[in-house]
């Protein structure tokens, strides 16, 4: 459940860079009231530790799927 937490947090903020990047728009400071505000930084550091966790992503041995055939 946490994966998909962060991946989900990814997701918002890598589609908030791609705004900002192609439209010089910040959604999540237009949201929140700046990129200063609050809620805009809790945003932010949300993002930022999913992506810390996401790294353990790389590093984790697959989940077998032949738990099921027996």
């Amino acid at each position: 459940m946490l994966d998909k937490i962060a991946l989900i947090l990814l997701i918002v903020g890598g589609l908030n860079w791609g705004l900002v990047g192609i439209f010089s728009f910040d959604l999540v400071a237009w949201l929140f009231g700046g990129t200063g505000a609050m809620l805009s930084r809790i945003v932010y550091t949300l993002v930022a530790l999913s992506a810390v966790w996401c790294i353990t992503l790389l590093f984790r041995e697959p989940a077998s799927a032949d738990v099921h055939s027996r």
